[in-house]
């Protein structure tokens, strides 16, 4: 047995029961294989994946040092790196599809376009990015064929812009996926969450990408026992020492600018958190290569380079989930959420070691040592039995280990989660005599009260007569059912109703009051002492109320109302609520429409993964008394 040969077996053992997990996956849908649901939609599986976009920005940094800055000892580093990325991104492409609810529509980005959306410029990004790094490291596989030797001198000759163009590409794209947690202030923890969290994500990229070039050549030589290059990993480690200096300023001088400190000394676990994180991120690897002598020892180098790894994808799987308000109070990781993402990265390892073994990556190409040719045969230590030629030989084990990890991975899924069993107690609560809508859209206890059975009332008894909306001119008699009027927004920009007049942003919170239209020239031209009592502090309670200067519109003086309810829900968030609790009510005074509360009503794509046909959501509607209705008066906002 070798090094190559055991390595080789653990990665196909791995492979193996990620391949049973991914295939219950695509069988049973989503809710058989991971713990993430609607209400917590961010979790392992999200920052782990997002960590192998961190450690791929080797590519790009070398890439940058070589071709850029001309340091021509970085040469036997340029292929391993740009390989690396290439397969670190498609790993990440990979993982979108075990991720994504419906993954067959993943290229309806490129055609369907939404340059509103942060993950419009991520997605662009991964696509362009990934086919430029195939165009960079496509010279290497055409080196041993002459049939394709115009191609490889065309990608010779344009080496240079196609470098270029992946180095701002990879920039944009580390930088945006910073930007996707911009949105979620109040989702994120205040110590994880920063305004320069688009910064934070690259300078952390480079370190760890950086890292991760370190780890593999010093692991390539430890498997394939060649001399170790010690003055290039000294030199990756000595440069990502004050990447991880810059990175612990930025980060605490952050926290301490926007008075974060405190938090960090409160005794919460998500304090204990970044301190773990930031203690194996900047500060163990920061001391452990800062001194000279230690960061050219080796031992110090496998430790050093292991903790700052660990430490940044640590930091992406807080970002991506664990860091997220009452996400761990409801979540945790399902053992094959896990193992189906290792299982990824170790098919990504084989592919990377089979690509170093065939083709002219490293100066030197490597060799399996049971595939020379001088390698005794070799006999099975059971049966003594000749296994075949080495490569046969390999063959057949490595099929063995994966067919066996296949089996006890199936065996090793429970029938349970497969069937969703414990479904049919989802109830639906008695909805009699309720007159408000109580929405908690953002499902952190901030109501928003919609008078909805008042508004039916308004229009069914006439008195609301006719509305029109975008040139669309509704005549309502008495009686009339007039649910389209207000509902069945379901895709950004369309204006059937006018819900979108407050909440007009589809899936982020929307400023309800309009602070800055209000103090704006170009709006209400307001200045500070209008609203606000000179000497006292400036918030939405000292302030004057809206009916000082909306006399003809009655607010409910209620925490749904007013200034002190300074953001309301998304669309998406409010609507689904909203719809899903009338269409229950209504399905039971409809009698020719029993089902008129299941998803696959309005979801023509079907029923949810968890549900069957049938089954309802459980609708929780708080009723709240002496709540004041505000008086239906056409354009005011």
């Amino acid at each position: 047995m070798n090094r190559v040969h055991n390595t080789k077996i653990v990665l196909w053992l791995i492979t193996g029961l990620a391949a049973a997990i991914a295939l219950n996956r695509f069988v049973f849908g989503l809710g058989a294989t991971t713990n993430l649901n609607d209400e917590v939609p961010w979790g392992f599986w999200i920052g782990f994946k997002l960590s192998w976009v961190a450690l791929s920005a080797g590519g790009f940094v070398i890439g940058a040092i070589f071709y850029m800055m001309k340091r021509e000892k970085f040469h036997s580093l340029v292929r391993i790196a740009i390989l690396t990325a290439f397969l670190g991104y498609s790993a990440f492409i990979v993982s979108l599809i075990f991720d994504l609810g419906l993954p067959w529509n993943i290229w309806h980005m490129i055609i369907y376009w939404n340059p509103n959306s942060p993950l419009f410029e991520v997605g662009w990004c991964v696509m362009l990015y990934t086919t430029v790094l195939v165009l960079e490291f496509l010279p290497v596989p055409l080196e041993n064929t002459s049939r394709y030797a115009t191609v490889r001198a065309f990608l010779q000759k344009f080496r240079f812009p196609i470098v270029l163009l992946g180095i701002m590409l990879s920039t944009l794209h580390q930088s945006s996926l910073g930007t996707l947690f911009l949105i979620m202030p109040r989702r994120l923890f205040p110590l994880f969450y920063s305004h320069i969290i688009p910064i934070e994500f690259f300078i952390s990229a480079i370190a760890g990408g950086l890292l991760m070039l370190a780890f593999e050549t010093l692991a390539l030589h430890w498997m394939y026992r060649r001399t170790l290059e010690t003055d290039l990993v000294h030199v990756l480690c000595s440069v990502s020492v004050w990447i991880l200096g810059l990175y612990f300023l930025v980060k605490i001088g952050d926290v301490a600018l926007e008075g974060k400190l405190g938090l960090l000394l409160d005794g919460s676990w998500m304090s204990y958190l970044y301190i773990v994180e930031m203690l194996l991120t900047t500060v163990i690897p920061f001391v452990m290569f800062v001194m000279p002598k230690w960061c050219a020892n080796r031992r110090v180098q496998w430790i050093g380079t292991s903790i700052g790894i660990v430490g940044v994808v640590l930091n992406r799987i807080d970002i991506g989930g664990f860091a997220m308000r009452d996400a761990t109070l409801w979540y945790t990781p399902s053992w094959m959420e896990v193992v189906l993402s290792v299982g990824i990265l170790s098919t990504a390892a084989l592919v990377f070691l089979f690509i170093i073994e065939t083709f002219h990556v490293w100066d030197i190409q490597p060799r399996d040592p049971e595939a020379l040719s001088h390698t005794p045969p070799f006999f099975d230590r059971v049966s003594g039995t000749w296994l075949g030629s080495p490569k046969t030989s390999a063959l057949t084990r490595h099929t063995l280990a994966f067919v066996i990890s296949f089996a006890v991975g199936m065996a090793l899924i429970s029938g349970k989660r497969l069937h969703a069993e414990g479904i049919e107690n989802v109830t639906v609560r008695p909805a009699s005599g309720i007159d408000t809508l109580c929405i908690n859209g953002n499902r952190d206890s901030q109501f928003v009260e919609f008078p909805h059975q008042a508004h039916i009332g308004w229009m069914r008894s006439g008195r609301i007569s006719s509305v029109t909306i975008d040139s669309l001119h509704y005549v309502l008699g008495a009686g009339a059912d007039s649910c389209i009027v207000c509902h069945h927004l379901d895709v950004p920009g369309e204006k059937l109703s006018n819900c979108w007049e407050c909440h007009t942003s589809m899936y982020s919170e929307v400023d309800f009051f309009r602070h800055d239209w209000h103090a704006s020239a170009s709006g209400a031209n307001l200045k500070c002492d209008d609203c606000h009592t000179p000497g006292e502090t400036r918030t939405g309670r000292t302030a004057r109320k809206c009916t000082a200067c909306h006399p003809s519109y009655t607010f409910a003086d209620t925490a749904g109302y007013g200034p002190n309810a300074y953001y309301i829900p998304s669309y998406v968030d409010a609507m689904h609520k909203l719809c899903v609790s009338c269409h229950t009510i209504e399905s039971r005074v409809i009698k020719d429409k029993p089902n008129l509360a299941l998803c696959s009503t309005c979801h023509r794509t079907g029923t949810p993964p968890g549900l069957r046909a049938g089954m309802k959501w459980d609708v929780s509607l708080p009723r709240f008394d002496n709540v004041v209705l505000p008086t239906p008066v056409r354009g005011i906002r």
